[in-house]
This record gives C-alpha cells, sequence and structure tokens, in this order.
C-alpha cells in the first residue's frame, strides 16, 4: 500500500553533520527521516524555496531534458529499505507510453518538487524506517529554513567546483 506524503523539512543529523529530509504521511502523520547528501539537500532547499540560479543546477537540467522530451513525472515513490538504504522509482508518462526509473530517495524527491509530483511511500518503507519522534524543525520561516535559504541564494556556480567529493 502507498501513502502519500509531503516534504515536512530538512534538518541536520547532529552526529553526523548530514543532511536529512523529513517525509511526513498525510494520513497519519508519521514522520520518515532519510539521510541525503549535502549537494541534493540544496536543490531540495532551493526548490521548496523556489530560488532559481543563473545557470541551470542537475536536477534543474534534467528537468529541462525531461520537458523537451515530452515526458511528465506522474508521481515518485519511495518504495523499499534494504540495510538502511532507501530506494525510490520515478514515474514518467507521456502521450505515447509510462514507465518508471530507479532513484535515490534525494534525487526523486528533488525532480518531485520541481514538476510538482505527487511524493509515496510505500508501506513496508513506514514500517522499517526509524520514526522521528521529537517535533522537526519545519523548512519554512523557521530560523534553519532562512539559513538555508540565505546560504543558497548567495552561492554562485563558482563554489560548485571548490569542493571535493
Amino acid at each position: 500500500m502507498l501513502h502519500k506524503a509531503h516534504v515536512a523539512g530538512l534538518t541536520m543529523d547532529p552526529a553526523s553533520n548530514t543532511p536529512i529530509i523529513i517525509l511526513k504521511i498525510e494520513e497519519s502523520g508519521e514522520m520518515i527521516p532519510i539521510w541525503i547528501g549535502l549537494l541534493e539537500a540544496t536543490s531540495i532547499a532551493s526548490a521548496l524555496k523556489d530560488i532559481t540560479f543563473d545557470r541551470p543546477m542537475t536536477h534543474d537540467l534534467f528537468r529541462n531534458f525531461i520537458d523537451l522530451q515530452g515526458l511528465v513525472i506522474s508521481k515518485i515513490e519511495v518504495c523499499d529499505i534494504r540495510e538502511n538504504t532507501y530506494y525510490a522509482r520515478i514515474h514518467f508518462s507521456s502521450a505515447e507510453e509510462s514507465f518508471s526509473m530507479d532513484a535515490r530517495p534525494s534525487d526523486a524527491i528533488a525532480l518531485a518538487l520541481r514538476f510538482d509530483a505527487p511524493i509515496y511511500v510505500d508501506e513496508k518503507v513506514v514500517e522499517k524506517s526509524v520514526q522521528v519522534e521529537e517535533p522537526v524543525e519545519i523548512a519554512d520561516d523557521s530560523e534553519e529554513g532562512k539559513k538555508w535559504a540565505d546560504y543558497l541564494e548567495k552561492l554562485s556556480p563558482e563554489d560548485f567546483g571548490k569542493y571535493k567529493v
């Protein structure tokens, strides 16, 4: 069974200093934390805050390519969790066909936000994932959200080339 969800916020894991995206299941209010990379968190935060850059970032470039191909993203699913790794599928459709592709949840969510596509979480993911029990700072006008927005607005394309991965 699939549960409709939305991005409730972004936060940082204080132990590992890793970004976490929080998905909130709409019917139950359960919160699903997914640890993601910094670049994906930046992409998600920029989509949530409607921040645009002079040059297209990776997810924006892929969105432009999808548009050129006459496709839309109809939905994304966070469909599995195995050995603490989350899996997702992006569902595409056009006038001629429908298909889906395997993706990291962070990439799928970043694209879903750009296409205003619904996000779903499979029941088995809800059952297996770590539940967030403490209040989560929502990515809106909170101090953390303002810090992300300020950070993103000051980034230039050159900033992305100076960090080693």
